[in-house]
């Protein structure tokens, strides 16, 4: 058996992982390298007493019919798409053949997609749509200046050399100020006009004001199902029962089911190699242990900036300068467990409680450090240990490791965050919080600027060592969503199980034009 060893048990090292142990069992001993003790990466779910938090929130939708498929096999979906499911699932079995408390845990339930902008204490559509209550929002003259700047910016098209131009020739000067420019400099730390056009072409895709208007005419018109929409405007979509680490945690079971072995708290610090390949890792445990990992084929999901450095000075200068130049953005989420919201829900979606219907709410006011909301009561029901009289939500903070706000104590970010709110008028007063619950996450984004313009001289070095895969979001040092992940793990394992050398299939998932298209239905 070949000795294939993964670093990393996130979503792209679980499905190389599974795949590999899957189609070829017999061929290949798996072995995968987790630095912390959870399962999932950024994918994971944090249970803080019995109230879970989604780290970044996971939306289960692909365009992709593999992935799709990849998901209902491991956790199939429960049949009634509605808010009240925790309820429904106590009166009849989630799945059928029950009795099965273990099947009846392990299901997706059906969750509808509300996400909208909080702007200047009005909600707005995400992404922004043409609906009548957008432009009562607006009003009648930032309306009209919006549809001058919209139409100037379908005249005169600027060149796409970096975020700013690319959000202008889709929504204008004057949307893209509003809705635009100010969260994504809160995101990355740096002006949209510092920033490569790649991200908004990984992540926006094909939304523009134009594709809002087909989505908002093929509703309208007959032959509603079965239409194709852009992946930013899906109206529904799937979700683990106790968010994105069941899933994950899942797929791990299975992998040590059919004879993987999963290594946590193994943190990998050196990397050997020798006449073009990787020979060996070095690693170091949780109490100090350190321990040589020999293998035949290696898949790296971890920061390239750590993969070369891991790799010493047999790397070119210019090459270790390009992977340490590589930015990333940190993340900090903030849990508050409160009675209620002082947000009313004004939509036609019924809620349990009645609380506003959203997934997330995009903080897009400049005046707050504060990026985003998320109410994990809409996420899943599952996901709060009181759900008929709580509503518990994370606020997303995006920093830099070390800065001040990283290194904030825990009581002062949770009073910040309070503060924050109130003064948004979420909440009413810092009385209205519970309980609070702080989480860290390194490296959560990778960062489309500083040596990042020179990352294809840094993937044709490591290209050079044929036994070396890189996948995943950091892995690749690419803004993928989870699906892209998982995707850039299924033309791995095929290139190793056809024997192919060229890596292009790999490195470009999520990069191509036709990745990008409507070839799917929704």
């Amino acid at each position: 058996m070949k000795k294939v060893v993964i670093i990393g048990a996130g979503p792209a090292g679980l499905t190389a992982g599974f795949e590999l142990k899957k189609r070829a069992p017999q061929e290949y001993d798996v072995t995968i390298l987790e630095e912390s003790g959870e399962i999932g990466g950024i994918s994971r779910t944090i249970n803080y007493k019995n109230n879970r938090m989604d780290i970044g929130g996971h939306r289960f939708f692909s365009k992709d019919p593999e992935v799709m498929k990849w998901w209902k096999e491991l956790m199939p979906i429960q049949g009634a798409p509605s808010y009240d499911d925790k309820k429904l699932g106590r009166e009849k079995p989630l799945v059928k053949g029950g009795p099965d408390p273990e099947k009846e845990d392990r299901v997706m339930l059906v969750r509808q997609r509300v996400s909208r902008i909080y702007y200047k204490k009005k909600f707005f559509d995400y992404p922004v749509s043409m609906k009548p209550q957008t432009f009562i929002n607006m009003g009648f003259t930032q309306t009209m200046k919006a549809g001058f700047s919209y139409l100037g910016s379908c005249i005169h098209k600027l060149p796409e050399d970096s975020l700013e131009n690319f959000y202008v020739n889709r929504f204008g000067r004057v949307l893209y100020g509003m809705f635009f420019e100010g969260y994504t400099e809160k995101l990355w730390g740096r002006h949209p006009r510092e920033i490569s056009a790649d991200w908004g072409a990984q992540r926006v895709k094909g939304l523009s004001i134009s594709a809002m208007v087909k989505d908002m005419v093929g509703k309208i018109l007959p032959g509603k199902k079965g239409r194709k929409v852009e992946t930013s405007l899906i109206e529904e979509f799937i979700y683990p029962k106790y968010g994105p680490g069941q899933l994950w945690e899942t797929a791990a079971a299975e992998i040590e089911k059919m004879g993987g072995h999963i290594k946590k708290h193994c943190k990998v610090t050196g990397i050997r190699t020798e006449s073009g390949k990787v020979t060996a890792l070095e690693t170091i445990g949780e109490n100090g242990e350190t321990h040589t990992v020999e293998g035949d084929i290696f898949i790296s999901s971890m920061p390239l900036k750590d993969l070369v450095k891991g790799m010493g000075d047999t790397v070119p200068e210019d090459i270790q300068a390009i992977a340490e130049g590589l930015p990333y953005r940190d993340f900090v989420t903030v849990g508050l467990l409160l009675d209620h919201l002082n947000l009313k829900n004004l939509t036609k979606i019924r809620t349990l409680n009645n609380i506003v219907p959203d997934c997330w709410i995009y903080v897009q006011d400049t005046g707050v450090k504060l990026g985003r909301i998320q109410i994990f009561n809409n996420w899943s029901p599952y996901l709060v240990k009181d759900v008929d009289s709580k509503v518990w939500i994370g606020l997303e903070y995006f920093c830099k490791e070390g800065d001040d706000f990283w290194n904030l104590s825990k009581d002062k970010c949770v009073r910040l965050a309070v503060e924050e709110l109130i003064r948004m008028g979420v909440i009413s007063r810092k009385e209205d919080v519970l309980d609070s619950h702080r989480e860290r996450v390194k490296k959560a984004y990778p960062a489309y600027f500083d040596t990042y313009g020179q990352i294809d001289q840094l993937i044709e070095y490591l290209n050079g060592f044929e036994n070396l895969y890189c996948v995943g979001r950091n892995g690749q040092h690419r803004y993928n969503n989870m699906d892209h992940s998982m995707v850039t793990a299924f033309e791995t394992v095929k290139n190793i199980l056809s024997g192919e050398k060229n890596r292009d299939n790999i490195w470009n998932v999520n990069t191509e034009k036709e990745y990008h298209e409507e070839k799917a239905e929704a």
